[in-house]
């Protein structure tokens, strides 16, 4: 808040993350959007005004006093007992008249229209007079249009003008999109990107760079922007690739042969001792790299894959483990407080908060909601659903939470509902045009899609769609197969429909839906049939995990890769579990506590990336449950 001096009130303004300017008296009054346009009229019309500001020849009449109110600049130019604090017109240096103008419309208004034509003019003038309002807003401006071809510019400009906030905002945008930075900006924009920075750059452990090849490569393009001027910083850049995370085969044929690398003295003793790493890897046959040693140090994941809950060993299980991409490893995850127990519930992740939902504990069947907090470790309680739902199809669209269909221990509904955080309400939608029991839903395209499950009868073969702003259910294609017990997600273009039970067996088929042609293609077939599995996309892949493959529950998890169109294998669970679900989180600040790196020594071996899985050797049970029930 600021005072504006002679009037006895302030102005009241706050930025988007709520933080208002600093004030010396509470508030007792407010100016008024009419007080503010009739003082701005005035203005234009020349109507007590007691000072003119000249710039470019041109003169601007205003009052000092809202001057005063609005810039320290202005503040003290007119208070300082100087010449010109008393001369009736004043010139203003270093500033357009275009620009006086936005910056008096703001001081009377506190309103500023700021563009992509006006941004980098308005920034360094509110600067110059010390306009805090004006620099936050161009500081918004500037963070909602980041992209990979203007973040390092924007960086370097927010440097010259102290924006401590939009600096951080730029930095943490190349090292979240780092691989489509150095892809996409220019070599004029490259060029602005010091050694120093890149060098704190390519040693973050927060660098989300899905294979270490990238950061490789980054590297490559960054020296080539001025080459040959930066050729001599190859081997300080070098030093913070982390070369036991490369594929062995890549680093043999594109990292030690290439003549950045080859040709430079300075760079041989870490490609020796890279060789020697993965040497030694292959001779002790280990499937995994020991990421303990120093050159195969783990990234931290920016997206993490948090599995939770489920049947396992004839019981529900309350065991949440994440993923981490970087490492392909599974971490337990250790909450403050406990969790119940549940099975076939669902699960959403808004806000960086996730929702589990409904579900089964082998004794009731649940409508509560437990929120868990990833930065506080702990769980709470929210608004209950309207309805009891088991095998409930859980989705997030436009800021709210989709629960539909399921079981209530007596019937299988057609019943949805949404969940709005912001009230913390849940409040029925239009019910489904079929009943639907361990289906599964998405949202793509602003749409909620919810496809097969069973209703009491039969496996279902239909899906449809949810257009909240009719509010109405629209049917779609029929599936190829039937499917309950699905995986359903949102992957790329398509809405995906994975494996699931037919009737009469469990699948390991896999399709696709386009909605531009309104059909289902099918997809490569899964390594495990599976029904009741976790369903998500991380780092760009679809991931299965766990499930039932109609024997047994597993620990297996694969994962489908769009632009290859092959699975691949992933590190088993740690446990064996179905009708779990699965979600994922982005950015969170603690992500290393759910990342390998919580822990000091290197995590037990298990199946390597793109291997056929190894036979389970644990003893596994089958419930009851499991292998009778009709929903899986």
């Amino acid at each position: 808040m600021m005072e504006i001096p002679g009037t006895g009130m302030e102005w009241e303004y706050s930025d988007d993350d709520g933080e208002e300017m600093e004030q010396d008296a509470p508030v007792e009054k407010k100016v008024s959007v009419h007080a503010c346009n009739t003082w701005n009229e005035l203005r234009k019309n020349g109507q007590l005004c007691d000072v003119r500001l000249r710039v470019e020849g041109v003169e601007f009449p205003a009052h000092r006093t809202i001057l005063a109110g609005c810039s320290q600049y202005f503040r003290a130019l007119f208070t300082n007992g100087c010449t010109e604090s008393a001369m009736s017109v004043i010139d203003i240096p270093g500033i357009s008249a275009e620009m006086l103008e936005l910056i008096l419309e703001y001081a009377y208004t506190r309103d500023v229209h700021v563009n992509e034509a006006n941004v980098q003019e308005l920034l360094p003038a509110a600067d110059q007079f010390n306009i805090n309002g004006i620099v936050k807003e161009c500081c918004k401006f500037l963070r909602r249009h980041l992209s990979p071809e203007n973040v390092i510019g924007i960086r370097e400009f927010s440097k010259s003008y102290f924006c401590p906030g939009l600096e951080k905002a730029c930095y943490d945008f190349i090292i979240t999109k780092f691989p489509d930075v150095m892809a996409g900006a220019p070599n004029e924009e490259l060029q602005l990107l010091s050694v120093e920075d890149f060098e704190n750059i390519l040693a973050d452990d927060y660098l989300n760079a899905k294979d270490e090849e990238f950061v490789f490569e980054g590297l490559v393009h960054w020296v080539n922007s001025d080459f040959p001027a930066r050729v001599e910083y190859v081997p300080r850049l070098f030093q913070k690739v982390r070369v036991g995370l490369l594929n062995p085969d890549y680093f043999m044929s594109k990292v030690k042969t290439h003549e950045l690398i080859r040709d430079n003295d300075a760079c041989k003793q870490r490609v020796v001792d890279a060789v020697k790493f993965f040497y030694d890897l292959e001779l002790s046959n280990q499937s995994l790299t020991d990421f303990s040693h120093p050159l195969a140090i783990p990234r931290i994941p920016y997206e993490v894959l948090f599995a939770v809950g489920g049947w396992s060993d004839r019981s529900p299980t309350p065991v949440v483990e994440t993923y981490d991409t970087r490492a392909d490893r599974w971490v337990d995850v250790e909450p403050r407080d406990s969790h119940p127990s549940r099975a076939y519930h669902g699960i959403a992740c808004l806000n960086q908060k996730l929702y589990v939902i409904g579900g089964f504990d082998s004794v009731e069947y649940f409508n509560s909601v437990r929120c868990f907090d990833p930065a506080k470790l702990c769980w709470s309680e929210v608004a209950p659903m309207n309805c009891r739902r088991c095998y409930v199809s859980v989705t997030v669209q436009g800021g709210h939470i989709f629960a539909m269909g399921g079981f209530d221990g007596q019937v299988r509904t057609n019943a949805a509902e949404r969940y709005n955080p912001n009230n913390n309400q849940w409040s029925l939608i239009r019910h489904m045009t079929a009943q639907r029991s361990d289906a599964s839903a998405t949202a793509l395209g602003g749409r909620v899609y919810i496809c097969g499950g069973f209703n009491g009868q039969e496996c279902l073969q239909s899906a449809e769609y949810y257009d909240s702003a009719v509010n109405e259910w629209i049917s779609i294609a029929n599936m190829r197969s039937r499917r309950s017990g699905i995986g359903v997600i949102a992957y790329r273009h398509y809405v995906y429909a994975v494996g699931g039970f037919n009737g009469a067996n469990r699948l390991n088929t896999a399709e696709r839906y386009d909605p531009g042609s309104n059909q289902w293609t099918m997809i490569p077939n899964m390594y495990n049939p599976r029904s009741n599995f976790g369903i998500e996309v991380i780092d760009d892949m679809l991931f299965a995990v766990g499930g039932f493959n109609g024997y047994t529950t597993i620990c297996h998890v694969e994962c489908y890769d769009e632009r290859t169109n092959e699975w691949y294998d992933a590190t088993d669970m740690s446990l064996y579990r179905s009708a779990l679900s699965c979600g994922v989180m982005r950015g969170l600040p603690n992500r290393e506590y759910f990342s390998i790196k919580k822990f000091s020594k290197s995590p037990p071996e298990t199946t390597k990336k793109g291997e056929k899985p190894h036979v389970p050797t644990r003893t596994q049970s089958v419930t009851t449950h499991e292998a009778m029930t009709t929903d899986d």
